[in-house]
């Protein structure tokens, strides 16, 4: 059998090496606009969206990830930019894999800037926090009884109203309002139990192109 050629963008969702563990694929930094253009001169076999740029330069566009998808390509997203292109795109091929894509599927989230952080361009490593993960964390504190409804509320309120480049949890613990004890309950769990569902879904995008390469 012919060894596919798989492409996967990737950058501050999961760690390059974490990913290198999961699938053998070429890994390139997160998509930008004309990057999916560029690699359909030589088209390769499955092209992974995890991470892409938002605001630094263009977005990569549905019309190249839809050209792609017309050449053949597999076109496999989730976690980031490939979580929202894949709910945009998904009844035109795409593939979205994810709590983070069923979330843009659902009307739950429906901004980029839900998942938009900054990072070191050298390292990628986060800077800021994503708000689709702490919604989730926050969902699960007040799952597990440490937070009230209006709590869970008024701490997505605070955190949506940052500006994402300053979005971090300690910020947001700041500026709510809500009681020290709450918030060191909340610390407690996220040291113990906090999920970075974006690094999460990667994961699952990996182990997807993975189990189609063994079928």
């Amino acid at each position: 059998m012919n060894q596919k050629v798989i492409v996967i963008f990737i950058g501050p969702s999961l760690p390059l090496d974490d990913a290198k563990k999961i699938l053998i694929a070429d890994y390139c930094p997160p998509v930008a606009r004309g990057d999916i253009t560029t690699l359909l001169r030589d088209p390769p076999h499955i092209i992974g969206i995890i991470d892409g740029v938002f605001h630094q330069q263009p977005a990569v566009s549905h019309r190249e990830i839809l050209q792609a998808i017309e050449a053949g390509v597999i076109v496999v997203g989730g976690a980031s930019m490939g979580a929202l292109r894949g709910a945009e795109l998904d009844r035109e091929g795409m593939k979205g894999i994810g709590t983070v894509y069923q979330y843009y599927k659902d009307g739950i989230i429906e901004s980029d800037d839900d998942v938009a952080i900054v990072f070191n361009p050298e390292t990628y490593e986060q800077l800021s926090d994503p708000l689709v993960s702490m919604r989730y964390n926050f969902h699960m504190a007040e799952k597990d009884g440490l937070i009230s409804h209006g709590d869970f509320i008024t701490l997505y309120n605070t955190a949506k109203a940052i500006f994402y480049p300053q979005r971090t949890y300690s910020k947001v613990f700041l500026e709510s309002g809500l009681d020290q004890t709450k918030i060191d309950s909340l610390q407690s769990f996220l040291n113990h139990k906090g999920l970075d569902i974006k690094t999460e879904d990667a994961k699952a995008v990996l182990e997807y192109i993975k189990n189609l390469l063994e079928d």
